[in-house]
């Protein structure tokens, strides 16, 4: 998952939800990123927003006669690179610093900044100034820039009349409100259960039991954190145990989030309506890819479509196996999917993925995932010392050819109050001869103080695909404009380098790189072996699971949010989309996080599968690290950000158009 920076819209509309006197460009240049250094841990941002102000004030009162010089554009660049620099700032301290002061002003951060971004997208005075500047034919970069902010600017209201563009404004404030509400509640919502005996989590990886001892009164104490959660439905053999779990984790955010999304989805219903659209899933889908919800609601069809006929028989072999434990059991149940998949899996490809955890310690994940960028790309990785805001992070420099090219903060393991799932979160754009590309990854992966901190091969699958994000934003992060810097793509193309790059932990030669046990014996090749026979086994149903999310969230979006219920609405959705029933008294709803950062879009996670599919296709699948194909791909499609359309970017890299064949031939069994 990332969240990345993009162009005036975007932050508008979408990433308020997560998500002094002026100074000139070469002041920015001669800060060389220092106060992001030394202001890390703090949330006082009133010097950036007295500067955005005072910025967008320049902006406002520019000389009409010199407003068709270039330096207006530049001006303009640089009131983004202010905003996004806080922006970012203060949605990273908001998800995941450790101290509740700091959280809450970082929140007044993103609702001081979104204002002001709000401000500028209705500024009739900035958009008739941007509409007057002539840019050289010669300079397509710059007009290309050019004509994508007069596109957002008409997209945000700057065009209607002044009753509706202050309405605007005030759904844009509510609308940043109510989304920071949705997340907060998400967030800070940790269930557990406590246990009477290790024998209730029989079938667990001994390390697992080992982390969980129990407290003084006696009890092991489960969360819903991802570390304690997933392996529960995976391994244990309690069927109680699992059901209570997935219970308690499909409920995170409820009751609270229920009113806080119906909120959410009438004001940008209103929003909508009063930028001339029928539904948001019209207007969010407009500018992508896609072009509109009727073709997305086609390609979640088609591909459940596909899917389907190898879901269904995943899903009877799951029944017959479910029969043999319950000979009444007439369906599967949803927290009875991972764990009979495993057994599935031990008994009819001999491969048990407990196996796994030995070779998949974190630190050794780490050097591993490290190590192959770096032999990819020919970059190297070092520390960097600077503040952090919590001692278990730790800070990187990016090196290309002796020259710093970015540098990244890896906060990776859960605690208290601290985003919940895995994400990029760009906290600062490179701009070339300004700043430097900065980017966090976000993950809840077990920590050294739980044992030896073993993952599951899917969270290493998770680490290397936020880590594609994350070197995306670092390759991407020399451009001149700030709305084209980093993972600036249509937001249905933003996943798929990620997901081309889960390829490479399914990769004998790579596993066998760093997927060592404490024994310092490598991954053996008849393990990997059974555990790519074992791969195919409920993709299907899989598919099928993403494509009720994408419907779920596309459906949301598609309607007036009055004429529909929430819970009724995600039960047909669930029924129509999925092999597994509804499980009566939860709502995913309420905890689907992406209901407000991608909106209407969570089908662009399979859109960008695809291609990713497709991309990965032109690589030698007996060398992934071949550097010559790797730099290809960087120059073709990670360097130039979003300063070519995506399809633009895939044809130059693959030497055609993009199309399903190698998806497609994923999902066949072999």
């Amino acid at each position: 998952m990332n969240y990345p920076k993009n162009t005036l819209v975007f932050l508008l509309i979408i990433l308020i939800f997560s998500l002094t006197s002026c100074q000139s460009s070469q002041a920015l240049k001669n800060s060389e990123n220092k106060s992001l250094q030394y202001e890390i841990n703090k949330a006082d941002c009133e010097p950036a927003l007295k500067q955005a102000r005072n910025l967008l004030s320049q902006l406002e009162n520019y000389d009409s006669t010199a407003s068709e010089s270039a330096d207006f554009l530049q001006l303009f660049n640089q009131l983004e690179i202010v905003i996004d620099n806080g922006y970012s700032k203060a949605q990273l301290q908001s998800s995941v610093h450790p101290d509740l002061k700091t959280r809450k002003q970082a929140d007044v951060c993103i609702q001081g900044f979104s204002s002001i971004y709000t401000n500028l997208g209705l500024s009739r005075p900035v958009y008739d100034s941007l509409n007057k500047i002539d840019i050289p034919i010669s300079n397509k970069l710059s007009q290309r820039y050019l004509r994508k902010l007069l596109k957002d600017f008409r997209r945000s209201g700057v065009d209607k009349d002044q009753k509706t563009r202050d309405r605007i404004k005030e759904l844009n404030l509510e609308l940043t409100r109510v989304g920071q509400l949705f997340s907060k509640n998400i967030r800070e919502d940790v269930r557990s259960v406590k246990l009477d005996s290790v024998q209730q989590l029989k079938g667990l990886p001994d390390d697992y039991i080992k982390s969980h001892p129990p407290d003084d009164s006696g009890k092991i104490i489960i969360t819903t954190n991802y570390p304690d959660f997933f392996p529960i439905v995976r391994y244990a053999e309690s069927d109680g145990l699992r059901k209570e779990m997935y219970i308690l984790f499909r409920n995170l955010g409820y009751p609270a989030n229920e009113t806080v999304l119906k909120d959410i989805l009438k004001l940008r219903y209103e929003l909508a309506n009063l930028l001339g659209y029928s539904d948001f899933a019209t207007f969010i889908t407009e500018d992508k890819m896609i072009r509109s919800p009727e073709k997305a609601q086609a390609f979640i069809d088609d591909i459940s479509s596909l899917a389907g006929p190898i879901a269904d028989e995943d899903y009877l072999i799951l029944l017959n196996r479910l029969k043999k434990i319950n000979p009444d059991a007439s369906s599967v149940k949803a927290w009875q999917k991972g764990y009979l998949s495993e057994l599935v899996k031990r008994e009819s490809y001999d491969f048990d993925s407990r196996q796994l955890r030995q070779y998949f310690s974190y630190s050794q994940v780490e050097s591993g995932i490290f190590d192959v960028l770096e032999k990819m790309f020919g970059i190297q990785i070092f520390p960097w010392e600077t503040d952090t805001w919590h001692e278990s992070i730790r800070a990187f420099k990016v090196m290309d050819n002796g020259a710093e090219i970015g540098r990244f903060y890896l906060d990776m393991h859960p605690r208290d109050n601290k985003y919940k799932h895995a994400a990029h979160f760009p906290l600062m754009s490179g701009v070339d001869g300004v700043q430097l590309p900065v980017s966090v990854l976000v993950c809840n992966f077990p920590g050294e103080d739980q044992g030896n901190a073993y993952m599951e091969h899917g969270q290493v699958e998770t680490f290397l695909h936020e880590f594609g994000h994350l070197i995306h934003h670092v390759f991407a992060g020399k451009q001149q404009w700030i709305g084209f810097s980093g993972v600036a793509t249509e937001r249905d193309f933003v996943e798929a380098p990620s997901q081309m790059l889960e390829e490479w932990v399914w990769n004998a030669d790579i596993l066998k790189r760093f997927a060592v046990n404490d024994k310092g014996e490598a991954i053996s090749d008849e393990l990997i072996s059974k555990m790519l026979a074992a791969k195919q086994f409920g993709e299907g149903l899989n598919v099928k699971s993403q494509m009720y999310y994408a419907a779920l969230s596309l459906n949301y979006y598609r309607q007036n949010p009055d004429n529909f219920d929430l819970t009724k609405e995600m039960i047909r959705l669930n029924n129509k989309y999925s092999n597994f029933e509804h499980i009566e008294n939860t709502h995913f709803y309420a905890n689907f996080g992406h209901l407000v950062g991608y909106s209407a879009m969570y089908y662009t996670y399979m859109w960008s599968l695809v291609i990713a599919a497709d991309m990965f296709s032109d690589f030698d699948q007996n060398n992934l690290l071949d550097t010559t194909v790797a730099d290809h791909y960087r120059q073709s499609i990670l360097a130039p950000g979003g300063s070519e359309d995506a399809d633009v970017l895939v044809t130059s890299f693959l030497g055609r158009p993009y199309n399903f064949k190698a998806f497609e031939n994923k999902l066949k069994r072999n």
